[in-house]
């Protein structure tokens, strides 16, 4: 079974460039979207693909900004969009539970604020921190947590093409780097790293400059599993070749087995 991430930087735009129906067609059993812009009003028939029995779109309640939407082949037990008050007005959360996998579609902020002046960065660390302590309520639950999406974070140099010129950048920022080592610490795993220790592998791209065709980017798209939902993994991928949006997915593939 696979499980797809993918920020999309506009769904209505994404299916204006025809990339949309091509990709859900190549496999993936539940996907999970950042960045759709848009409410399930103003998608219509997107807000619902054809073939796909499931769909859930949260959006923000500033017209045309950050959004997430999950579609399923699995009708998941339960769909929860709350973290607080601050954070749900972003609409940058999914928690689908189908059985004992909860599986956590996020859209992080991005710390840059106005101007690039990273004022956004306490807001996105809370941010992280406040999903953390949801998430490992599950995990006390028994239930095996994956969390994917667009962390707005390089985790280390490796994960970016420039790392020296982008140390006071935010999504690189050592405050940042640091949040996703606690979370590492706590039990969660980067399923891509668990598969490919090497260079060159990423999943966001500056769309000046022919930044993607240099495959100058940074990777920023994560799944994540907890230690419990780890051994159910046997695959993870970023897929480069799939275009439409300045973001690439990332995807794994699991035993079907993590649901029971």
């Amino acid at each position: 079974m696979t499980i797809a991430s993918w920020n999309v930087n506009g769904l209505r735009a994404l299916a204006r460039k025809q990339a949309l129906t091509p990709w859900l067609a190549s496999g993936p059993s539940i996907v999970g979207l950042q960045e759709v812009r848009a409410s399930a009003e103003q998608l219509g028939e997107l807000a619902r693909p054809d073939g796909w029995p499931f769909a859930h779109v949260s959006a923000a309640r500033k017209p045309g900004y950050s959004g997430v939407a999950l579609f399923s082949k699995l009708a998941p037990d339960s769909v929860d969009t709350a973290l607080g008050p601050k954070f749900d007005v972003e609409g940058r959360l999914q928690l689908a539970r189908f059985g004992r996998l909860v599986v956590a579609n996020v859209y992080f902020p991005n710390g840059n604020g106005q101007d690039r002046s990273n004022d956004r960065v306490p807001y996105k660390l809370s941010f992280y921190r406040a999903l953390r302590k949801r998430l490992d309520a599950l995990r006390a639950e028994g239930l095996r947590v994956l969390v994917m999406g667009d962390f707005n974070t390089a985790h280390q140099e490796i994960d970016l093409a420039r790392p020296r010129d982008n140390l006071g950048t935010s999504g690189f920022l050592p405050e940042e780097r640091a949040e996703l080592d606690r979370w590492l610490k706590r039990g969660y795993h980067d399923t891509f790293r668990e598969f490919e220790a090497g260079p060159g592998h990423y999943s966001w791209w500056c769309q000046r400059g022919g930044c993607r065709q240099r495959n100058v980017g940074w990777r920023i798209d994560y799944v994540l599993a907890c230690k419990e939902a780890l051994p159910f993994v046997k695959a993870a991928a970023i897929h480069p070749s799939v275009l439409g949006s300045d973001h690439c997915p990332v995807s794994v593939t699991v035993d079907p087995d993590i649901v029971r």
